[in-house]
């Protein structure tokens, strides 16, 4: 589902940007290409179009990000980081370390074996 939303949102910006540079700030743009009057589309008709569908595209866009910060994919909250795991599995260092306190026969020194 996210990543239909991502594509959704990539496709409305990119509309978005093209009608954006078709407009032209002071009133020319696309609309200024048809000032024949024996157009189907007048100037006006085309202005309102382009302003239409520029708010319609940045409504749509807004939405669309809102939607996919709710679909982003979660962790489950079983998952623990791995630095979580360290701290719990790693040795308490207040135990005393657990030596051996006898010297094996065999490494002993003085059993007079070999000498």
């Amino acid at each position: 589902m996210y990543t239909l939303i991502s594509v959704l949102i990539i496709i409305a910006s990119i509309l978005l940007i093209l009608i954006v540079l078709v407009q032209n700030s002071k009133g020319g743009g696309l609309a200024s290409n048809f000032s024949g009057s024996n157009q189907v589309m007048g100037v006006k008709k085309t202005t309102d179009f382009l302003e239409k569908a520029t708010w319609t595209l940045a409504v749509s866009l807004m939405v669309f990000s809102v939607i996919a910060s709710m679909t982003i994919p979660r962790g489950t909250t079983e998952e623990k980081s791995r630095i979580e795991q360290q701290v719990n599995n790693a040795v308490d260092p207040t135990q005393m370390p657990q030596f051996p306190t006898s010297i094996p026969e065999e490494d002993a020194p003085g059993n007079g074996e070999g000498e």
